[in-house]
């Protein structure tokens, strides 16, 4: 069984799939407490599924890609058998995880988006740091980041671990705290092979609004 929040279609408003219509999975619960956490809200209830359940219930949207997220997805064992499923029905599936859990386990066909937790996280001693050495070129790592020192501080993890030479990366403002022009012109500056990514959902529809 897996504890639920909600699945729902929507627009991908991140990593390197953004714009592309996705059906979400949003699993209840996680570990971790960030302070700029944006789904607070998954973090109790939901309602129990069958894998079976959730399977139909993503079947009925008619859509390719699918993104299981959460909370913390990989907070619950079933999950990666969730991901093990929707693979092997011929899904495209991404994997959004916080980076504080193991990703060994999950399914290789499915594109993992780690989040890097940086020091404005608050979150940052989480982290399970040889999760980086098993992300792939179909992988993404993703920082969300609060002011300059966070930004300082993953320039400095993107060198130490040659993160851009093992896949995508991924840094994006928190919203409403760091100004977006700003950020870019640090990338400018710096000539730093990453991608710059806003949450593209937050501006089409309301920034707290769910199941978007």
């Amino acid at each position: 069984m897996l504890r639920v929040t909600e699945i729902f279609l929507s627009i991908q408003g991140e990593s390197t799939y953004v714009g592309r219509p996705c059906v979400f999975v949003r699993l209840t619960g996680c570990p971790l407490r960030c302070v700029w956490c944006d789904t607070a809200y998954a973090f109790y209830g939901g309602v129990e599924m069958t894998i079976e359940d959730v399977l139909t219930k993503v079947r009925m949207f008619g859509c390719h890609l699918v993104e299981v997220t959460g909370g913390e997805p990989l907070h619950q064992p079933e999950a990666c058998t969730l991901i093990e499923r929707l693979c092997t029905e011929g899904y495209d599936v991404l994997l959004e995880t916080s980076g504080a859990i193991d990703i060994s386990p999950v399914d290789k066909r499915a594109h993992v988006i780690l989040d890097i937790k940086c020091p404005g996280s608050g979150m940052m001693e989480r982290m399970r740091w040889e999760n980086l050495s098993r992300l792939t070129a179909k992988d993404e790592a993703k920082f969300v980041l609060r002011d300059r020192t966070d930004y300082e501080w993953a320039k400095t993890i993107l060198r130490q671990y040659e993160l851009a030479d093992r896949c995508p990366v991924l840094f994006s403002p928190v919203f409403g705290e760091l100004d977006l022009r700003r950020l870019a012109e640090w990338i400018l500056e710096d000539r730093l092979p990453v991608r710059f990514q806003i949450q593209l959902h937050k501006y089409i529809w309301a920034p707290d609004m769910k199941g978007v």
